[in-house]
């Protein structure tokens, strides 16, 4: 795969989870980078090459449910419980004993989780787009039900009948043609609140797998942030997994949040929050009041970037995150 390192395997928390490592073995504390949806360790690649260039050690798995990492069939196995462990497996593995986490979209929220469940393998946490909240004061699915109504792409993945799943993966090149491409603009409606960590505006169109259904790339005039070549990868997976184990992470929302119940939300290692100026699902704004819960919170703009941080500003984001591992830990 470009510009990735060999791919490895590691036997965490009764799965099989491919990952990619690169830099220093003996550089502490190293830096595990989680990947959103419908991504790949690969979204990451250019960060393991500055990283690991700049003397970082830096691991990249494909998450439960994606690429080379098994896709179990209980949706229960897709729980932030499984999810967490999965990655205190991977340093077990690894022979690890803490480590940063480095998370974006749905990474970000599995990253946020990890100093909560998991505090003595944690050395620090870094959002990328993902704010952390404490926990709904209701069910989240109902907050984006009541918000965004029946066609809000989170709403539709709750079906049991998988339609949504169906519709990504009989149209895999049209869903990463529609998806992987810069905002045509910057939003003009910001976020009101934040339900559950998903502040978009309620006039942004979430109807994401009726979206994808009725796509035409010949009439979009975005820019691609993916090369034809660097498509060709996401596609090729998505076209051998399909997208139902990424899509099983979000039908365990309502679970999560019950689990979550009496859980200490506050975060207590460094922390760096890093935005995204043109991010439409997860704004600026949605991390307005994220020093409530962590004390030790730095937080960095992104300027001219929509939601696809990491790939849309490569240097920029590689650079951030060098400096402040180099600043916080030596």
């Amino acid at each position: 795969m470009m510009e990735m390192p060999p791919l490895q395997f590691a036997q965490t928390n009764g799965i099989r989870m491919g990952f990619y490592e690169a830099g220093p073995t003996n550089d502490k504390p190293p830096m595990v980078l989680c990947h959103g949806w419908p991504e790949l360790a690969f979204s990451w690649r250019h960060q393991i090459k500055a990283l690991s260039e700049a003397g970082i050690r830096v691991i990249a798995p494909d998450q439960r449910g994606y690429g080379a990492t098994d896709r179990p069939e209980p949706v229960e196995a897709y729980d932030i419980e499984h999810l967490t462990a999965d990655l205190v497996g991977l340093l077990d593995h690894l022979g690890i004993e803490k480590a940063i986490f480095v998370g974006h979209d749905w990474g970000g929220f599995v990253v946020w989780q990890m100093p909560l469940r998991h505090p003595g393998r944690v050395a620090g946490v870094v959002g990328i787009n993902t704010p952390h909240t404490n926990r709904a004061w209701a069910d989240p699915i109902e907050l984006l039900r009541k918000r965004f109504g029946e066609h809000m792409y989170i709403v539709q993945f709750q079906d049991p009948g998988h339609e949504p799943d169906k519709i990504f993966g009989s149209r895999v090149e049209q869903t990463f043609d529609a998806f992987m491409r810069k905002p045509a603009r910057r939003p003009d409606a910001p976020a009101e609140e934040v339900v559950a960590g998903v502040g978009a505006s309620p006039r942004l169109n979430l109807a994401f797998p009726q979206m994808i259904a009725n796509y035409d790339a010949r009439h979009d005039p975005r820019t691609p942030i993916l090369s034809p070549e660097e498509k060709q990868v996401f596609v090729d997976a998505f076209t051998r997994t399909g997208f139902t184990g990424g899509i099983n992470w979000y039908r365990n929302m309502s679970r999560n949040w019950q689990r979550a119940e009496g859980l200490d939300h506050i975060v207590r290692v460094p922390s760096l929050m890093i935005m995204a100026e043109n991010d439409a699902v997860l704004p600026p704004s949605a991390a307005d009041g994220m020093e409530k819960l962590i004390p030790d919170l730095e937080k960095y703009l992104v300027k001219d970037s929509g939601h696809w941080t990491q790939q849309e500003k490569p240097e920029e984001v590689s650079a951030k995150l060098i400096e402040w591992r180099r600043r916080r830990f030596g």
